[in-house]
């Protein structure tokens, strides 16, 4: 095998083949929730950029401005994207209707999902002059066409929608309201089928050929998908078994944006691991998602080969591989959730909240602060943000900012830095929702210039709060020594332990150091960002969650 294509736990674990390891959403090295190392590594160790989640946009008009005198307007639209610096990057453009002010295209145009970022749309809509109507519309000069109207919006405000569907009244370029009624644009996004389904299965080998001197091999599988070229792209790994010939292997799951179709054939290869990374070839064998299928109805095995020293011819060996549990299911998506009600309820600074805030339906946001001395002379290491005694909501992003202004001025900064009391205070948050509302994640961001104090009390909160719908970000600010920090954020592949031996549940924390980012070509918005989707997906996985019928979904707060 070579290297190896995850580091974690020295590639030991599993790694593409996992519901719970994160997409997706985001999306940009996911299969719709589930984080794919091996193909990662492979498209970029070939300098090309793996798939982010696909989003086809639908487009419809209602009450265009006609342009046409003899006849109706011939409208077209054209999709863009709005970069940071204000410039267009078009998408896409639908084909051109003939003679209608209430068009509904055929033609979608494809957007690149990213959870982690704003992503500012800009839709025009033109009517083609009729001299052109046999020319490619890719090919049409714009300027050479009339403007009908422009609407702007956020890809994740369709997204979230419960229809996801948004209605957009057109206005003249660069956004000003015109006089006149330009007509509406109404756009639906939908993911696309394929990103949902896959196949999971319980695999085990029995009577490996065991290539060490001293124990018994390590064996891993790792499985690829042959390309139309010949060559193939590993598409996941499962974990080592250590020290057995007959490994069971924990559950895999391949979604079909990983093995294209179910007659596609796969290489399947066992390996007995190596430290070094020069991993031994104990035997493989190529079937499809279909042959594997049939040998779990047949319950019967598949035996390994291994390249004969003649030309042309497999040595068959004795080990067998065997398919115990084989279902095919939807694997649903962040978006799918999002979209059917679920909210990410954001517990409070601008960017972050920018970002989050579209996950809400009612944007008010608990602020609290912590390492505070307060005017009665004591040290809080909970209190209500905006200075109130009561409620410690704000209302959106602006409120949050504008509380953190007051505390600046009410409250002297005091150590030492417990994180225990505010991660608890959320933690009850959450917990109380679970029994009223399953439909809601809660999201704590903390923003800290101190090294923590209180890590065993902090690590017993974490470990208590892996089971509820919560995760945490902390952003590390100022040049302090985080290494500690950086052991809450179970990225090394070890969970949290609790001092009574309790192990987490899932990981919940992300910690990004401000210094490490800024500069940097991602925004501390987008490292924080990047593990949320995942670590949703793991929390309603395992309790079997499923996104509410869009007829049944509340979005009440």
């Amino acid at each position: 095998m070579g290297n190896c294509f995850s580091d974690v736990e020295g590639g030991k674990q599993a790694v593409g083949g996992t519901q719970q390891s994160p997409n997706s959403i985001a999306a940009t090295n996911n299969n719709n929730g589930g984080h794919n190392d091996a193909v990662e590594f492979f498209f970029r160790s070939r300098g090309v950029q793996p798939l982010f989640t696909q989003i086809e946009l639908s487009l419809s008009a209602s009450n265009l401005l006609d342009r046409d005198i003899t006849s109706k307007s011939d409208p077209m639209a054209v999709v863009y994207a709005k970069k940071r610096d204000g410039k267009l990057e078009e998408l896409g453009r639908t084909e051109v209707v003939l003679n209608s002010l209430n068009p509904a295209w055929i033609e979608k145009v494809t957007v690149t999902f990213q959870f982690e970022i704003v992503q500012p749309l800009v839709f025009h809509v033109y009517d083609v002059d009729s001299k052109y109507h046999n020319v490619p519309v890719k090919t049409l000069k714009l300027n050479d066409q009339e403007f009908l109207g422009e609407a702007t919006c956020v890809l994740s405000e369709i997204v979230a929608k419960q229809t996801r569907s948004l209605t957009l009244n057109l206005n003249n370029k660069n956004g000003h309201t015109s006089l006149r009624n330009l007509g509406a644009l109404t756009i639906h996004a939908e993911e696309t089928v394929s990103s949902r389904s896959c196949v999971e299965m319980v695999v085990h080998c029995s009577h490996l050929d065991n290539k060490d001197l001293f124990s018994k091999s390590d064996p891993f599988l790792r499985i690829s998908r042959i390309v139309e070229s010949g060559g193939s792209i590993p598409i996941c790994k499962t974990e080592v078994v250590k020290d057995n010939l007959n490994p069971i292997w924990k559950p895999l799951c391949l979604s079909i944006q990983q093995f294209g179709s179910k007659d596609n054939p796969l290489i399947i290869e066992c390996f007995d691991f190596n430290s070094s990374g020069n991993h031994v070839l104990i035997g493989k064998l190529q079937k499809s998602v279909a042959d594997l299928e049939k040998i779990h109805i047949e319950r019967s095995g598949a035996n390994l080969t291994l390249p004969s020293p003649h030309h042309g011819h497999e040595k068959v060996l004795k080990g067998q591989l065997f398919v115990d549990q084989f279902c095919e299911k939807q694997q649903y998506s962040f978006l799918d959730y999002i979209s059917s009600g679920f909210e990410l309820n954001f517990m409070a600074i601008m960017e972050v909240g920018e970002v989050i805030q579209f996950y809400d339906s009612n944007r008010r946001f608990p602020a609290w602060g912590f390492g505070g001395r307060t005017i009665d002379g004591t040290t809080s290491h909970c209190f209500n943000l905006n200075g109130g005694t009561g409620a410690f909501e704000v209302e959106g992003v602006e409120g949050i900012m504008a509380a953190y202004a007051r505390a600046l001025h009410n409250v002297a900064l005091a150590g030492p830095t417990l994180f225990g009391p505010v991660i608890n205070t959320a933690a009850q948050i959450a917990g109380r929702s679970i029994s009223y509302n399953s439909s809601k994640y809660f999201v704590l961001l903390i923003i800290t210039d101190g090294v923590i104090t209180d890590l065993q009390e902090t690590k017993d909160a974490l470990v208590r709060a892996s089971d509820l719908p919560l995760s945490i970000l902390i952003v590390g600010v100022g040049g302090a020594d985080f290494r500690e920090m950086e052991v809450l954020d179970a990225d090394n592949g070890r969970r949290l332990e609790s001092s009574t031996g309790r192990v987490a549940t899932r990981d919940i924390v992300q910690f990004v150091p401000m210094r490490e980012v800024h500069g940097g070509q991602i925004s501390v918005v987008q490292a924080l960002l990047e593990e949320l989707p995942g670590q949703f997906l793991t929390y309603m996985r395992s309790r079997d969650i499923k996104p509410s019928p869009l007829h049944a979904a509340s979005t009440s707060a």
